[in-house]
């Protein structure tokens, strides 16, 4: 939006309401969510525009719904303390207002030729024309399917064909759906939300008998507090308190597409923008607009604290867009309505994300670009660059945006595609190279056999190979197979050391660290760039030390037969299938996609599980105890370890408040020999 009309709309919005109009700085920040799912600042999406508490001579008693209309002309806003739905235009006028038969009326929606349907909470539903005559009056359903539910309807929405999407307050059965015909006909409920099933309610229902259960509160679903509807008819829901469920895109089937990846749990207003992006309001003030995939694009606004500041709301009830991108807020609570303008920032993107939808991929690349000239972390312009750029076949840079944005499905595809050229490219000199090594095992082996080229390497390897650290260290390969038979080899053959277990120790923290930073770039779970080496190495000990330690008291405590050495031994030993495995995982995650990391998964999984049966069994064995025995040696272990932390913990608070203590004191001396 160019800056004159942005003036002119200024303009004209003074004109429009008879109360001063204020304007001011900022009063709040603008956040986004990176690609690891962390609130970064960013900058300024929405900037106050305006406020106004009158409608021509009209003061607003409590405003808690309005609609612009599809051309952006007129404003209607729901009035429930004066019984009223008032309409103005953009030009200063008053033009009318509806109270015929109206008494609370808390909701509206206008159609494109100035129908207006009117969601009355005193139990009906009116539709007046554009002269304020009233077409027609819906009230409680008569259908049996209906059932006993209360009506008292407070939001609704209409689509192309007059079939209205109502929210009735205390109706937990989901949008009441009716049809215009024979006097409106009840056609269903829509897009139910589910009930909330804690761990605690479902041990109540096994356990508790029909009459203690009916003694409990009801768990029945939560009732949406609004919705819209968008130009395809698909309808959009907020739900308080349903966390990624509290926004929804219902289709014709009532089937959610959207899952929101921020929310506040006090979500109030829901309207859809001109660019498929969809603005939720929250009773605090604060606006999430997303795109439309659900992925959240800004944050801002927020709770004003009592200095009445533009742009901060006390309680917030509704949100539209108008064809400006400018946003309007009812605040019930303060009783005006508040005007945000888009900022140039906005524009940009919302002119990239109109020309992607549409399949214009390169031209969104010019919007996109100066979007990240204007910040360059910012990372849903970085994903949406990638995006186009992947269009274009240009794998490589896709890829590039892709991982400074972490785009996980983005980069997946990508390497997917590079991989698939390399492979096309290189299979046959692929396939000749591992002939070529093949041909050459084969004729060192028959040099071997016929002139004994490598016997004097074998002889150094076999010397190597008889000192007795390095036979400790192969036996790990002989107890990762036969557990029992091992575990009899560290109790009594001496099969293990100090030495060996530390080496093997040392190799295993080794493999944790490129484990967790060089796995690959879709499997892993830490930040670019981001390393704790010190962190990393003395948390692998400390649990090694403590597990060890508290399993070494147990067993002595419960008759157990293993000296704390060879535990040790025991339990280095049982990390060997991790040692084996975890760095054929490390190199096959750096070349995997997104469609072959069940791989990887499962991989690990079948490592933990393998290293967990081999302690199982060491804790057995070196131990001679039996498998109920065994059993409550873990348990007893696990407890002990809980006990141990928690004392750590105490430790550690005490330790804090003594030298904040110290600190304090040495502060105050100071400050009084100062002066």
């Amino acid at each position: 939006m160019k800056k004159g009309s942005r003036f002119l709309l200024m303009v004209l919005l003074v004109c429009l309401f008879s109360t001063t109009v204020c304007f001011a700085e900022v009063p709040y920040k603008t956040y986004t969510i990176d690609g690891y799912g962390s609130v970064s600042e960013t900058q300024t999406a929405y900037t106050p525009l305006a406020s106004f508490s009158k409608i021509g001579e009209y003061s607003l008693m409590g405003p808690t719904d309005l609609k612009i209309t599809d051309d952006g002309t007129e404003i209607y806003v729901a009035d429930p303390p004066s019984g009223r739905v008032y309409v103005s235009d953009l030009e200063g006028n008053f033009l009318r207002y509806y109270d015929e038969g109206l008494v609370t009326p808390t909701g509206i929606y206008v159609t494109e030729d100035r129908t207006l349907y009117v969601a009355d909470k005193s139990g009906k539903i009116v539709v007046f024309d554009v002269d304020g005559n009233t077409l027609a009056t819906y009230e409680t359903p008569t259908h049996p399917l209906y059932g006993s539910s209360p009506f008292r309807p407070t939001k609704i929405a209409v689509n192309n064909g007059g079939d209205m999407y109502i929210i009735s307050e205390g109706n937990s059965n989901g949008i009441i759906q009716i049809s215009p015909t024979d006097g409106g006909t009840f056609l269903g409920y829509f897009g139910t939300n589910a009930a909330n099933v804690s761990a605690l309610r479902i041990i109540q229902e096994t356990i508790l008998s029909d009459a203690q259960l009916s003694k409990l509160s009801a768990n029945i679903p939560s009732t949406p507090s609004n919705l819209c509807i968008d130009e395809k008819g698909l309808i959009y829901t907020v739900t308080p308190g349903l966390e990624n469920s509290s926004l929804k895109k219902l289709n014709i089937a009532g089937i959610n597409l959207v899952t929101p990846d921020a929310y506040d749990g006090k979500e109030v207003g829901v309207a859809t923008g001109n660019y498929n992006n969809i603005y939720v309001l929250s009773s605090d003030g604060y606006i999430y607009e997303y795109n439309g995939e659900g992925e959240l694009l800004f944050v801002f606004g927020g709770r004003d604290d009592g200095r009445s500041r533009i742009g901060l709301s006390t309680i917030a009830a509704a949100i539209d867009v108008d064809l400006n991108d400018n946003l309007y807020i009812v605040d019930t609570e303060a009783k005006k309505v508040q005007v945000f303008q888009s900022t140039e920032f906005t524009d940009l993107l919302h002119e990239a994300l109109s020309l992607y939808d549409s399949g214009r991929y390169t031209e969104s690349k010019e919007p996109l670009t100066q979007v990240l000239e204007m910040n360059s972390l910012f990372d849903y312009a970085n994903k949406a660059m990638g995006r186009a750029i992947y269009q274009e076949e240009d794998y490589e840079t896709a890829l590039r945006y892709a991982r400074l944005s972490k785009d996980l499905n983005g980069y997946s595809d990508s390497w997917w595609e590079i991989r698939n050229v390399w492979l096309r490219n290189n299979l046959v000199s692929a396939v000749l190279v591992i002939v070529a090594i093949v041909a050459v095992i084969k004729i060192l082996s028959a040099l071997q056999k016929k002139r004994g080229i490598f016997n004097g390497v074998i002889r150094a390897t076999e010397k190597i190979r008889s000192k007795t650290l390095v036979k400790q260290l192969a036996y790990a390969k002989y107890f990762m197979k036969h557990p029992i038979d091992g575990s009899y080899g560290v109790r009594w053959e001496g099969k293990s050391s100090y030495v060996c277990a530390g080496i093997l120790l040392a190799i295993f923290v080794v493999e944790i660290i490129f484990n967790k930073y060089f796995c690959g770039f879709l499997l892993k779970t830490v930040r670019e760039g981001r390393y704790d080496l010190v962190g990393d190495i003395g948390t692998v000990l400390l649990v090694f030390f403590v597990l060890t330690a508290c399993c070494y008291l147990m067993c002595t405590i419960n008759d157990g037969e293993s000296t704390f050495k060879q535990l040790v031994c025991g339990f280095a030993y049982c990390l060997t299938p991790f040692l084996m495995i975890v760095p054929f995982i490390i190199l096959l995650g750096n070349v995997v996609t997104y469609n072959e990391a069940f791989l990887m998964e499962f991989a690990n999984l079948f490592v933990y599980v393998w290293c967990i049966i081999l302690v199982f069994l060491a804790i057995k064995e070196i131990n001679n105890y039996s498998v109920k025995e065994t059993f409550k040696i873990i348990f007893l272990t696990a407890f002990t370890v809980l006990i141990v932390c928690l004392l750590a913990f105490i430790l550690y608070v005490l330790c804090r408040q003594v030298i904040d203590f110290v600190v304090d004191l040495v502060r105050e001396a100071v400050y009084r020999i100062g002066n």
